[in-house]
């Protein structure tokens, strides 16, 4: 095999959903941590099946010869009403982290969002934009959460997310300005960026310098199209199948792993396929999906 400068590791969403909760319902930890040993991979993120005691959970994965790379934290930091609870619940969930030998924190506003604002009602359609004062808010919160990461030795690294109101190319470039470089990264999302209207190289190496962590993650252009035509909703078109993992949807990741080993991108980068186990096996996907990679930076590095 190639050189791979950076760490491969997985998401447990490629075996239970975690926006659609019917996605491997049955599933248990046990098997998931399992299958990501099978697969020779070392990072796995936290999921809703994993035990929540640091001292169970260091001891389950420390016996597979995995690491807990992070964990998923919502915000809501658009509405300054929100602000100091949120940065209390944020210390808490970084603390968690730190004591699990995390370096991440996936970070993503829930503000405007249909499915996460817990201040919408279910017959809303759109996402709601932001507003001058709701970005300067967002940013605020955001370096203030960054902050206390950092006390932790640990970066906020923010998750633009499809069906939130930072998923655009704007939106993140947006989000990047307004925000302190020493505090608040970038979580690069192939599929999301693809899935918010940006072209995923692009953003990439516009904001390669704020990369801290990466989800790669492939999308079905067929069902996005569906989708788009029939204006459905994010988890809509979860349930109808748009994710998948690399090298099997419509992403051209050849640049994208070429321009992450000429730049010897060093950190996590995680398989994420967010898909209906039950028509497609994670394990037999990821594994596709790692031969398919391998043989990439293979060719490459000749």
């Amino acid at each position: 095999m190639g050189k791979q400068p950076f760490k491969l590791g997985i998401h447990p969403i490629n075996w239970v959903g975690e926006d659609v909760k019917e996605h491997g319902a049955d599933t248990t930890f046990e098997q998931i941590v399992d299958d990501i040993q099978a697969l020779g991979l070392t990072g796995t993120e936290m999921g809703r099946k994993y035990p929540t005691d640091p001292t169970v959970l260091k001891a389950e994965l420390a016996k597979r010869g995995i690491q807990l790379t992070s964990q998923w934290k919502s915000v809501l930091f658009s509405d300054p009403a929100y602000r100091e609870a949120e940065l209390e619940a944020y210390r808490k969930h970084v603390e968690f982290l730190h004591e699990m030998g995390s370096t991440v924190i996936s970070t993503c506003e829930v503000g405007g969002s249909l499915h996460f604002d817990p201040r919408r009602t279910p017959n809303e359609k759109e996402v709601l934009r932001f507003d001058e004062a709701a970005w300067h808010s967002l940013a605020e919160g955001l370096n203030a959460a960054g902050a206390i990461a950092q006390e932790y030795g640990l970066k906020l690294t923010y998750h633009h997310h499809g069906g939130t109101a930072v998923e655009q190319p704007e939106e993140i470039d947006r989000l990047m300005e307004l925000t302190d470089p020493n505090l608040v990264y970038l979580l690069f999302d192939t599929g999301h960026a693809y899935y918010g209207g940006a072209d995923p190289l692009a953003v990439l190496r516009k904001h390669y310098d704020r990369i801290a962590y990466i989800h790669l993650k492939d999308i079905r252009q067929e069902i996005l199209d569906q989708a788009r035509a029939s204006n459905a909703d994010f988890v809509t078109c979860i349930r109808q199948g748009v994710f998948t993992v690399p090298g099997d949807g419509c992403l051209d990741f050849a640049p994208i792993f070429r321009e992450l080993l000429e730049r010897n991108y060093s950190g996590w980068a995680m398989l994420e396929g967010e898909q209906d186990p039950a028509e497609h096996p994670a394990y037999e996907y990821a594994k596709k999906s790692l031969d398919f990679i391998q043989t990439f930076i293979s060719q490459e590095s000749r």
